[in-house]
This record gives structure tokens, sequence and C-alpha cells, in this order.
């Protein structure tokens, strides 16, 4: 079996007898030629302008994001489209097992994993270009999923100055996409107790945004959580706004609606220290539904 990336960015994943029994079996992922941008996630109806805005302000404040979400989901594709709002000045450091993001920005580095030879040797992992980007002076970091012990250097960049750093992880849920990141740190196979990854993890990262892929084929952003804290020997998120759903119409498409949960966020003094706008009553007691 054999994994591959055509010229076009395409990735190819080949696999023959007797690993595939009934035969070769060849797949191809093909990516837009042009990416999706804010404006065609509005008019797919994936999010609000308003949520929109809420994003725009997430990644120019320098939060750090986590993007969690089945396969399919829709998560390198929001990461692509949230990316646009990163100034050009800064430097930004991607890092992918096979590249797919497609950023627009002129100073970007973009490193790749290596697989081992037919020898078993030559493999350079996730984990050793994390560590290696720390040495490049970026601004920002962007993996294009964590899944193993690179978790753990992705976190200690997020926490010693790289903010506005982001990743995506395969998850059910917002609290799950943390429980999977605390055992990815684990199989970093450094002895630190339980707690203390939790309270590491609660320190680095600040948003955690929820895609899902519904049974109709579109994908929504139906969650996004701030971590506060800790409590005990808990993490604590309050949800910002959610999707909920209502129903599904004749034609089989689910139907619903975003929903601010009336909290104000913590990173609104973010907000206002690095001057980003937004209307202070989609906050509020009141808040709009659409």
């Amino acid at each position: 079996m054999v994994d591959a990336r055509l010229p076009d960015g395409s990735r190819v994943n080949a696999i023959i007898s007797p690993l595939a029994i009934d035969g070769p079996m060849l797949s191809i992922r093909r990516f837009a030629a042009i990416p999706l941008e804010l404006e065609n996630l509005l008019e797919f109806e994936t999010l609000t302008p308003e949520i929109g805005e809420i994003l725009r302000g997430i990644v120019k404040a320098r939060l750090n994001v986590i993007i969690s979400g089945g396969t399919g989901s829709g998560k390198t594709t929001l990461l692509n489209v949230i990316s646009r709002f990163i100034p050009e000045e800064e430097r930004i450091v991607t890092i992918e097992d096979a590249a797919e993001l497609q950023l627009k920005q002129e100073h970007v580095v973009r490193l790749e994993t290596r697989p081992p030879n037919l020898e078993g040797k030559g493999e350079i992992t996730q984990r050793d270009l994390v560590r290696n980007s720390l040495r490049m002076r970026p601004d920002r970091i962007i993996v294009g999923e964590v899944r193993a012990g690179e978790s753990f250097d992705m976190l200690q960049a997020m926490n010693t100055g790289h903010d506005g750093s982001i990743t995506t992880i395969h998850a059910n849920s917002p609290r799950d996409a943390l429980m999977r990141l605390e055992t990815q740190v684990a199989m970093a196979n450094l002895d630190i107790p339980t707690v203390f990854i939790r309270k590491f993890i609660s320190s680095a990262i600040n948003i955690v945004i929820h895609t899902e892929r519904f049974a109709d084929g579109r994908r929504k952003v139906v969650s996004l959580q701030e971590i506060t804290g800790m409590e005990g020997d808990v993490i604590t998120l309050q949800e910002i706004f959610s999707f909920m759903k209502t129903g599904m119409d004749a034609e089989g498409n689910i139907e619903g609606r975003f929903r601010f949960e009336g909290v104000r966020p913590r990173f609104l003094e973010k907000f206002f220290l690095a001057g980003i706008a937004v209307p202070q009553d989609l906050f509020g007691p009141t808040a709009r539904e659409g």
C-alpha cells in the first residue's frame, strides 16, 4: 500500500493484493482548484454572517483554536477559510501528513511528513516537524491534524508565545476533542499526571469549533465553545453558539437554526485590546437566532 500526492495536490492511496483481497484499489481525493472562501460558506449556510465575524475576530485576536469533527465534516475547509484572516505580514508554518492546506499568504512555510522507506528508515513524523518549526521563527503554527505525540509539542508551542495557532482533530464533540487531545499527549510517552495534562490543555487552547456533516450531505459549524479554565480536575467549557436541529423537510434536508447561548465570552476582552468590534447585543440575553 502507498500514499502519494499528484502534481495538482490530489491525494492518492493505492493498495494491492494480498492486502486488498478482491484486487487492486485506487482512491483519489481531489481538492478544489479555487479554495472556498467565507462567502461560499455563507452561501451554503454552513454558518451565519455574525458567526463569520466572530471567527474573523478570533483569528485576528490571536486565540489558539482547535477545530473538531468527524471524517468529511469540513474541518480542513474551515481551517482554510479562517486562515484567510491571518495578517499578510505574519510568518506561518504549516505541518501536515499530506499537504492539502491552501493558504494564500505570502510568508507560508509548508512542511510535510515522510514515511519510512522499505527498510523502515528515514521516517520524519509530525512531531519532528513541530519541533523543527519552533526554530523557524514562526508567528503562527498550523498543524493540519493532530493524531499522536505531536499534540504535546503543539500545545507547548501555543503556551510559549505562538499565539493564534490552529489545528484540527477527529472527534464527535468538543468535549470528546479534549479527551482525545489528552490521550494523544499521553502518547508522547511523558510521565505526566492526568490533571497536569488537562491544565496544560486548558492554558494552551482558547476555542474549540465543532463541525458536522449531516445526513443530507450538508456541513455546518454546529458549536463554538470557549475553554474557561479548570474546576477541580475537569476542563470547563462554555458554549457561545450552537446549531439546533428542528426537523427535516420533504426533500430530506435537515432544518434548524443557529442559536447564541446568551453568555458573554471572555475572549471579548482580547477583541477589545486588538481593536476588533462585534455587535455587543450578539451575546446578551436577547441574542439573535438565524
